[in-house]
């Protein structure tokens, strides 16, 4: 799809068709992302799929804020990347290890690569809410970003789950114009994908899923 293209799509129907469950099963973290633009109307479709969430009281806790300016992503990108690679420093250390395990290389390969290049991703998706009672609402926020995730894979765009933004939350907040009441939670990078969607690697849901009781594994996930 050409930058043209993209933001020329139908917003209306695009996405529409995609059974439901074909596209939770084939919604996974998409990190490898276009520089094109992405059309306002759809991060203002996905974003509205968010909004269909379940909240404790149907209070919707949730504020939406789409930073696409270059400039402006350009200051997140940067402390993203700071931060990021701080974070990582111990996993690369690790990572030099020859038995060290190969999914976990490729994940770690990919965080580093949307992290050196989060200033070219066209939407960065803040995602904040209300407090109640002092306390952030995560449960009301996160099962609006899972919709949101899955109404990209919908339309055909990529996007991944990130919260990185909490080791510069405060100054980012700030930036925002968000006060203490209305922390973020989440960020989001969108954007055309350079990779496909495709069923990730899961562990059976016979190994989750008990009858009655919980029986303890004999090993823990890895």
């Amino acid at each position: 799809m050409t930058s043209d293209e993209a933001l020329r799509v139908d917003v209306a129907s695009i996405g529409e068709d995609v059974p439901l469950l074909e596209g939770i099963r084939t919604t996974r973290a998409i990190r490898r992302l276009k520089p094109d633009a992405v059309a306002p109307e759809l991060i203002r479709k996905v974003c509205e799929a968010g909004t269909f969430a379940p909240s404790g009281g149907n209070r919707q806790p949730w504020i939406f804020i789409a930073i696409t300016e270059r400039e402006r992503r350009e200051w997140i990108a940067e402390r993203y990347r700071r931060a990021f690679h701080t974070y990582i420093a111990p996993a690369l250390e690790a990572a030099r290890a020859p038995d060290y395990p190969a999914a976990k290389r490729r994940n770690m390969e990919s965080a580093i690569r949307l992290a050196d290049h989060f200033h070219e991703v066209p939407v960065h998706l803040v995602v904040a809410g209300w407090t109640r009672r002092g306390q952030p609402q995560h449960q009301g926020l996160f099962p609006a970003i899972q919709n949101i995730l899955l109404a990209c894979r919908a339309v055909g765009l990529g996007a991944c789950l990130t919260t990185m933004q909490i080791s510069f939350q405060a100054e980012l907040d700030e930036w925002l114009g968000l006060s203490a009441s209305q922390p973020s939670c989440a960020l989001i990078p969108i954007g055309w994908p350079l990779q496909p969607y495709k069923r990730p690697v899961r562990r059976s849901v016979d190994e989750c899923l008990h009858w009655q009781r919980y029986e303890k594994p004999v090993t823990a996930p890895a």
